[in-house]
């Protein structure tokens, strides 16, 4: 059975969720890739949540060159969040020829054509299926299953926070402030939602997701952006009485060669399949050419089901090593 070294950068909620799922489902794994997986480094400060895992603190390292420059790593699993830090170490990773997994929306997006290209010049893989709709698999989709495809336009529901807050005051009736404050309690939504609100989590999504779909890279900073702060009852209401509802739509759109692209709150009729995407899911719509038309739906995030993606990244890149 061939090993795997694997080192995390981060054991927060998603690096926790993904080491959680290879160990909850070795066996399953293991018969499944014909692949053993040792975690050899571990880049991450607090030494109790390395304990807490059941990893030896001994893995522990402070220096991120010990595990981009290591002979005893195989794939790096980016789980840190922020930008610049994160997008150094994977590039750098990636030229060290180590393949390389990140849920890491925000480094991604900022950095597609860097990461792509030190990919390619390290003769590594670069995985980010977890960066747009944490567990649903539509990126794996888009390159692989549906490659053929000529797409003409790719739409969805990317953020669960915004979501939420929009089936609250549409189903309940609640108000802005009373929904964010019951999504933050439940952990849907930061202490300081801004990211989400405001749309710049979505047009971190929408920016990798047209990279895909129509070879384009975007800056995320360049996507006409609106967020949900200033949708109002009213607004719902008036959603309604027309027979549908407002949802934050992550959209773009190529049509005669001219690619259009926007993230904001949009009317959706309720015949159409995102309209019935609630509270914390999200949904991505696709269109292409030859398949026509498809949802992919399921948890947008959460320690096991964005750590599923990451898993699935990491099972992936090892089959072909």
């Amino acid at each position: 059975m061939k090993n795997i070294n694997l080192a995390f950068l981060g054991l927060g909620t998603v690096g926790g969720g993904t080491y959680e799922i290879l160990k909850m489902n070795k066996d399953l794994i293991e018969k499944r890739t014909n692949c053993s997986f040792t975690v050899t480094k571990v880049l991450e400060m607090n030494q109790d949540r390395i304990k807490s895992l059941g990893l030896d603190p001994a893995l522990q390292v402070t220096d991120p060159a010990l595990i981009y420059e290591s002979d005893d790593v195989d794939i790096v699993i980016e789980a840190l969040g922020g930008i610049d830090f994160p997008a150094e170490i994977m590039e750098k990773s990636l030229l060290n020829g180590k393949h390389v997994v990140t849920p890491n929306k925000a480094a991604v997006a900022a950095n597609f054509d860097k990461l792509k290209e030190a990919a390619r010049k390290g003769n590594a893989q670069f995985r980010f299926e977890a960066s747009v709709g944490g567990g649903i698999p539509a990126l794996t989709a888009i390159q692989e299953a549906l490659a053929g495809n000529q797409f003409t336009q790719v739409m969805g529901i990317v953020n669960g926070t915004t979501n939420y807050i929009l089936t609250k005051m549409g189903d309940e009736g609640w108000s802005y402030e009373e929904a964010l404050k019951d999504a933050q309690a439940k952990g849907f939504a930061e202490q300081d939602p801004t990211s989400d609100v405001e749309g710049i989590d979505a047009s971190n999504k929408l920016s990798i997701l047209m990279a895909l779909c129509f070879d384009t890279y975007v800056a995320p900073d360049d996507i006409p952006r609106e967020g949900i702060t200033r949708v109002s009852m009213d607004d719902i209401k008036d959603a309604q009485a027309k027979n549908g509802k407002i949802k934050l739509i992550a959209l773009a759109s190529k049509m005669d060669g001219k690619l259009e692209y926007s993230v904001k709150p949009t009317f959706i009729s309720n015949d159409h399949p995102l309209s019935g995407v609630s509270n914390e899911f999200n949904a991505i719509y696709i269109t292409g050419n030859a398949v026509d038309e498809l949802m992919f739906y399921g948890k947008g995030a959460g320690a096991l089901p964005t750590g599923s993606a990451v898993v699935g990244d990491i099972l992936a890149i090892a089959k072909n090593i």
